[in-house]
């Protein structure tokens, strides 16, 4: 699927008018498609007024009910791709303020009871020490502007989701995301040991995955699936949000894939804890 930004906002309407066309065209009433499609007539009618973005399941479901043929459901379907995509590019989250960020992220938190980030590049917020953090909010190339103080409060704050005991997390790092020094080595080792407490919070699996392992799939972005109802893919330039079911489970079997893959529980610990002492060797040469 080809995400147009632009045009996600606009296929979202053209979507309601073309089900609410057809269904009028096939001189169903919204009550008798609801039954047909075994939606409650209220869900109907919010889709067809814009109210409710219906998922390609919902859309695929009014279609076969309405018999639409096959090149129109076609790009029906497709427009529901489409409209079930957000696309947020860096430079706009920072003209609205990092910090606003923050909070989308917290609520998505705090809405989610099973969330997955799988983490190729770097550490995510919810595992960084403010050291780091600082530094991953202060990259070498980024668009002017930027409460950076303000948003590392905010996350720092977010932190203490983790401790919701009614929550689920799974982290999984790729070795390369653990090492990558964007930090001093001494930094790095006391992130990484922050890494070793969290892994042991009972309501958290951290895995990591050695470059040692074989692994026949890359790990192209990190990503993070929140239950079966969305899923946040990062870009350099951006943030991909899916709302499509096909795509949630589709993230979560990838993750499943890595995971099969990773070392876990006291394995993983061992490994961190081999990385955290090679930066505080590190951190003592640089010393000397």
């Amino acid at each position: 699927m080809k995400i147009d930004p632009q045009q996600a906002g606009q296929d979202r309407l053209d979507l309601a008018t073309a089900l609410k066309e057809l269904r009028r065209a096939s001189g169903l009433s919204g009550e008798r498609l609801a039954v047909r499609c075994g939606m409650s007539q209220s869900k109907v009618s919010r889709i067809e007024t814009g109210r409710f973005l219906p998922s390609v399941v919902d859309v695929q479901q009014i279609l076969r009910a309405l018999g639409v043929d096959d090149p129109t459901a076609a790009d029906l379907l497709s427009m529901a791709q489409v409209a079930n995509a957000e696309y947020e590019d860096v430079r706009t989250s920072v003209r609205r303020g990092l910090h606003h960020r923050q909070r989308e992220l917290a609520a998505l938190e705090l809405g989610a009871r099973h969330m997955r980030h799988f983490l190729p590049a770097m550490v995510t917020g919810l595992l960084q020490t403010p050291d780091y953090m600082r530094q991953a909010m202060s990259p070498a190339v980024e668009p002017a502007g930027g409460d950076v103080s303000r948003a590392v409060a905010l996350k720092l704050e977010r932190q203490c989701v983790l401790h919701d005991q009614s929550k689920r997390f799974e982290f999984l790092l790729t070795e390369s995301a653990v090492r990558w020094q964007l930090c001093d080595a001494s930094v790095m080792a006391v992130q990484i040991d922050h890494l070793v407490s969290v892994s042991r919070f009972p309501n958290v699996r951290l895995s990591v995955l050695p470059l040692t392992r074989r692994v026949t799939d890359a790990p192209f972005h990190t990503f993070v699936t929140y239950d079966n109802r969305l899923v946040t893919v990062e870009l350099f330039s951006g943030q991909v949000v899916l709302r499509d079911p096909k795509d949630a489970d589709y993230y979560r079997e990838l993750f499943d894939f890595f995971a099969e893959h990773s070392a876990g529980e006291e394995d993983a610990r061992a490994i961190l804890e081999s990385w955290a002492d090679g930066y505080r060797a590190e951190s003592m040469r640089e010393r000397d």
